[in-house]
């Protein structure tokens, strides 16, 4: 063996060996997965109330035999007459408006569908609007009138049991569109009334006085007749 070859075996032997320090591994838990949040359909709560206490309610009153035969809210229709809708043009456009933010819901204009000579109006003329309201709508813009609006009016005692037209819808009168909160009063140019038509699928008067009544819309009572007093007694 030369002599280079055992420097070169010696110098190699000197090098210390450099120790790598032990890495501590972390021991990473597996992440548990995070639930998804399901939301379901949007009820309104007047909806809500109606499955869960209304039906069973008219079911014993009227002993219907199926959840089918119970009446229901079909649509809710506002119409707003505007008499001088032809020559100014200004207070149809507000009364659109003004019945869009009511409703949450475009208001369609309504035309005439024959001449009235003393009103010298003509067929197509341009008369009034209105909305008609389904579904969900209808149920929130309810709710607004019975718990806000008719308590608003002036003077108010309730509304007339009569106005049904015997087959189990009830229509009415609204004076002033100033009881509904989302009108601004700096905003409107003339006070508007309003007709108000509720349409339910009950077959009789009777049967839609107590839908209504039990949805809380304020409708006067009912005088009791004599015969139903002898059979309580």
């Amino acid at each position: 063996m030369t002599e280079e070859k055992k420097k070169t075996t010696k110098t190699a032997a000197k090098k210390p060996v450099k120790k790598t320090p032990n890495k501590t591994v972390k021991k990473t838990t597996p992440k548990k997965p995070v639930p998804k949040v399901v939301s379901g359909p949007y009820i309104p709560a007047l909806k809500q109330e109606y499955r869960n206490r209304i039906v069973p309610n008219m079911m014993e009153r009227f002993k219907y035999h199926s959840v089918m035969e119970v009446p229901r809210l079909q649509k809710i229709t506002l119409n707003m007459g505007i008499g001088d809708a032809k020559n100014n043009p200004k207070a149809l456009e507000s009364a659109v408006n003004e019945l869009t933010v009511i409703t949450g819901q475009k208001a369609v204009v309504t035309k005439a569908t024959r001449d009235v000579s003393n009103f010298k109006i003509r067929r197509g003329f341009n008369v009034g609007c209105s909305v008609t309201m389904r579904g969900n709508r209808m149920y929130e813009f309810f709710q607004r009138l019975i718990t806000v609006a008719l308590p608003r009016t002036r003077d108010f005692t309730g509304l007339s049991f009569k106005s049904f037209d015997r087959r189990g819808n009830y229509n009415f009168g609204i004076k002033e569109q100033l009881i509904f909160t989302e009108i601004d009063y700096d905003k409107i140019d003339h006070i508007h009334g309003l007709d108000v038509a509720i349409t339910t699928t009950a077959k009789t008067d009777e049967e839609g006085y107590w839908l209504l009544k039990e949805f809380g819309f304020p409708l006067r009572d009912k005088p009791v007749k004599k015969e139903e007093l002898v059979e309580v007694a």
